[in-house]
């Protein structure tokens, strides 16, 4: 097997090009184009190979979404910056620090939009209008002959400009693994803390070329314009890596061929490859030439892997360990991830594929390539070698003097690598199912191979140990668990074993081996005192609501009432990630967000307990202020509904109705989005968290219907945690309910919005599976009722048997509407002697005889929602049909 489909030591005039094997980027031909940035037209390239007179082909980003100011940002600093719902926040509300889920980081391709790129900030964005980016300035200053104030308008007209693209990726990327280990004083990063774009800027050498730096000049310092508690953000490098042109870095201001969004910089920032994204300083301000590194608080206190020695308790007392520049990050280490499978994807071992295609990414520092990447499934003993794909180099091939996006694509000569790359390996199915796990491991070309036990230190940074996927053979499926992920509740095979007593530490994943159960003992987990023993007070309710505000905030956390007017200052997010919980118990997010140091200062915060019958009924009580709402749903918020019926549908499906605050309130849920409904496990009080689509009406008043497949566990299987959890609700119990959440809502009459942008479709082909019929049945049911709508409507439902098709009779009255515009299509895998419909799995053929070919097909959209393992398979199938990613909305 071919280790990769470019050697790093072939020619770059010789380059093959390929693209990436799993992950769909737009792909473009390439062109001259004229210096104000008018973008490429879009194609699609059969053939991997160029003939040498083609026009090479290299991705393109995908477009920005019209985005929105979210409801939580409102109440912040940052109520001016727009954003992407889908991105996960790792901090609570403010300060924003995100990642988007890594399924569809993974699925966008090469080059990353701003939309999902992953955000760290350390407090309130800086503000710059459009109308002040041209006027924007930041200096060139100190060890320098000719010291310079450069303007985002002269920086672009009175310099050369260049275009590159370059991964960014933030040191704390995979963090949470090590704080499942052990809280570490930075928040939980998962595996998506990473993005890669097409910067267009000038190169930070032609600028200190101009300033001519003295000798004696060893660093160049970068200050932002944010206002934190600490002073600016600001950091430092080498002046020797400055002004080496195969370092390539930039002071950027555009990001795929537009001006900086303001997450990432706006107006200007400077870009360093290869490097921690937290040496890429945002909204720049000044460049200083100095001897020494950076005296900047975040230089000495961030971005840094101490012994793990330190602890979070003794790391306060060891300012000099701090300042030891030998502990300072800046090239990054090899790492890679698993995205395919993903976490509690499953794969159905009866009629299912024989092989499966495990998928990931990988990237090296300093410039570094991967040389290989290698998979095990017995832990090691016996390594496979995968396909890697470097999109990276197809750049490599634009002709001299190629413009993109305003910047000279001038790669040709550059042996280094700035990017992420892509691997593969087809599996046996077989081979899946003999193993209990997936572990990968890459090595770059100095042959720096990741380690396969974790470092841990006191920040928790530039965590790359072996990334282990653990198989649970169900008997008739396989499911796959990642070892966290990046949300406040507890996922991942590392909590569940840290949970039941695992060591994480002991050398093999927290599991007992033979001969190793008593090796190491599982060491305690330490308790932190968080209240002030001297204190003892009784909070009422009238008290805590009395402190709800900016003023004087209070909050609560297990119990205890802190106050939070002192610390306004201080806090390193800023005022607004306390004013935000003001009035609230925030146990879970605080908990889970700050460090062992953070949790030992709030006994000087303490001011007592709440009153323990207002604590067991806040939540109804904050519920209750505002229950003569006119709309249910808060984006912001958890609201509650009591559970008023089951209904029983079929032999494991239910309709469970809830009643609203009052009979006139409205869901508030646009037609093709769903909610999300929280549960507790009664035994360990964790919350479970899942989306639903509703079966009621858009316009519906008073109550709400949600029709739900319940997973049983069996005797050799576990079944769903939620499902099983909805079942056992009693009735009158109250549910937490949160929305609306959806790229895609259907507006009437054929349009839709797509990620905020409007879309006139003729057609909507559907595809769906079991339970999946519920965003389906919604939007079939928006266009049938409406006589004057013309779109048309052909729903494929595949199901395994007659009985599981859910929502039978109502589909059959919907189409009876108008049965010239819809067409209902039953598929039965495992179909009895008097079925008349059709036979087998929703495949190739059938799709193709129903949907028809995509380019006859142009204002068609295909909507597919069902199992994981159904809706992998069918996208596969679209995409070799040749549907546009930009046609298929998967729920």
């Amino acid at each position: 097997m071919d280790q990769s489909k470019t050697s790093p030591g072939s020619s770059l005039r010789s380059l093959k090009l390929s693209f990436p094997p799993s992950p769909p980027g737009t792909l473009g031909t390439s062109s001259k184009e004229s210096s104000n940035g008018a973008s490429h037209a879009t194609s699609e390239c059969s053939s991997p190979v160029l003939e040498e007179k083609q026009p090479p082909i290299y991705p393109l980003p995908p477009k920005n979404s019209a985005k929105s100011i979210l409801a939580e940002d409102l109440r912040t600093p940052d109520n001016h910056v727009a954003r992407d719902p889908r991105l996960i926040r790792l901090t609570g509300v403010h300060p924003f620090n995100c990642e988007p889920p890594l399924t569809d980081l993974f699925k966008t391709g090469f080059l990353t939009n701003e939309d999902l790129h992953y955000v760290r900030n350390h407090g309130p964005v800086p503000k710059c209008k459009d109308e002040e980016v041209e006027s924007w300035t930041f200096t060139v200053e100190g060890m320098v002959d000719k010291p310079l104030e450069v303007s985002v308008r002269r920086l672009i007209s009175d310099y050369e400009q260049f275009t590159y693209p370059v991964t960014l990726v933030c040191a704390g990327n995979r963090r949470k693994e090590q704080n499942v280990v052990r809280k570490s004083k930075g928040f939980s990063w998962g595996p998506a803390g990473l993005s890669t774009a097409l910067w267009t800027g000038v190169p930070l050498k032609d600028l200190l070329t101009r300033a001519r730096p003295r000798r004696g000049a060893r660093y160049v310092c970068f200050e932002g314009a944010d206002e934190l508690p600490n002073g600016c953000y600001g950091t430092s490098v080498k002046l020797n890596w400055c002004l080496d042109p195969n370092r390539g870095i930039l002071i950027a201001h555009k990001m795929n061929g537009e001006n900086l969004h303001p997450d990432h910089g706006k107006p200007v920032r400077v870009v360093i490859p290869g490097q921690i994204g937290g040496r890429s300083v945002k909204w720049l301000r000044r460049i200083v030439v100095t001897e020494q590194p950076s005296s900047n608080w975040y230089h000495i206190f961030d971005n840094r892997v101490l012994p793990t020695a330190v602890t979070p308790e003794t790391s306060a007392n060891v300012p000099q360990t701090w300042r030891d520049e030998r502990y300072a990050i800046y090239d990054l280490n090899t790492n890679s991830v698993i995205s395919c499978p993903s976490h509690n994807e499953t794969i159905q071992l009866i009629d299912g594929p024989s092989m499966y295609n495990v998928r990931g990414y990988a990237y090296a520092g300093g410039g570094k390539r991967i040389g290989r990447l290698e998979v095990t499934l017995d832990q090691g003993k016996n390594w496979m070698l995968a396909d890697i794909d470097y999109p990276e180099d197809q750049y490599r091939l634009a002709a001299d003097g190629e413009i993109l996006y305003g910047g000279k694509l001038d790669m040709w000569w550059r042996e280094t690598s700035f990017c992420w790359c892509f691997w593969e390996l087809k599996i046996a199915i077989e081979e899946l199912k003999g193993a209990s796990d997936i572990m990968i491991r890459a090595m770059d070309e100095s042959l720096m191979v990741q380690p396969r036990d974790m470092y841990w230190s006191v920040l928790g940074m530039m965590n790359n140990p072996w990334f282990r996927v653990v198989i649970h053979n169900l008997g008739h499926s396989l499911r796959f668990e990642h070892p966290t992920t990046p949300v406040l509740s507890s996922e991942g095979w590392m909590e569940r074993v840290k949970k039941a007593g695992g060591n994480l530490s002991n050398g093999f994943w927290g599991e007992k081996t033979q001969g190793q159960e008593e090796a190491i003992a599982n060491e305690p987990e330490k308790e932190i005192q968080m209240v002030n023993l001297k204190v003892n007070r009784l909070i009422t309710l009238e008290d805590l609501q009395k402190h709800n505000d900016a003023k004087m905030p209070w909050f609560i956390v297990n119990g205890q009432v802190y106050d939070g007017t002192s610390f306004l200052e201080g806090h390193p997010g800023g005022a607004a990630s306390i004013v935000g919980a003001a009035g609230q118990d925030v146990s879970d997010e605080f908990v889970t967000i700050h460090s062992e140091n953070a949790k030992a200062m709030m006994p000087e915060y303490h001011i007592g307990e709440l009153d323990k019958g207002a604590l067991a009924n806040l939540p109804q009580i904050l519920s209750a202020q505002d229950a003569d709402r006119s709309v249910f749903l808060d984006p912001k918020s958890w609201t509650k509904a009591t559970l008023q019926e089951k209904i029983p549908v079929s032999a494991d499906s239910k309709i469970f109705r809830f009643k609203l605050d009052h009979q006139e309130q409205s869901i508030g849920l646009p037609t093709g989005q769903h909610l999300m409904m929280r549960v507790q496990r009664p035994a360990t009080g964790e919350t479970v968290i899942r989306a639903y689509t509703p079966l009621s009406e858009s316009n519906a008043r008073g109550w709400l219907d949600v029709l739900i497949k319940i997973y049983y566990d069996t005797p050799s299987n576990k079944g769903g945690t939620m499902t099983q959890l909805l079942d056992a609700t009693e009735i009158g119990q109250l549910v937490d309910f949160k929305g609306p959440v959806g790229k895609f809502e259907y507006l009437g009459k054929g349009t839709c919005a797509l990620s905020g942008r409007c879309r006139q479709v003729s057609r909507f082909n559907m595809i769906c599976g079991g339970s999946g019929i519920t965003p389906i049945f919604q939007i079939l049911r928006a266009v049938m009722k409406t006589a004057e709508d013309p779109t048309e409507c052909v729903l494929l439902n595949g199901n395994r048997v007659e009985e599981d098709i859910l929502c039978r009779t109502q589909l059959d009255e919907l189409v009876s509407l108008a049965p010239q515009k819809a067409r209902l299509i039953h598929c039965l895998s495992r179909p009895g002697p008097s079925w008349l419909g059709k036979r087998g799995r929703i495949d190739k053929d059938l799709i193709s005889a129903e949907f028809g070919s995509p380019s006859a097909s142009t204002a068609s959209m295909i909507l597919l929602c069902g199992p994981k393992s159904m809706e992998q398979s069918i996208h596969g199938i679209l995409l070799e049909l040749g549907w546009s990613e930009n046609d298929i909305v998967i729920f």
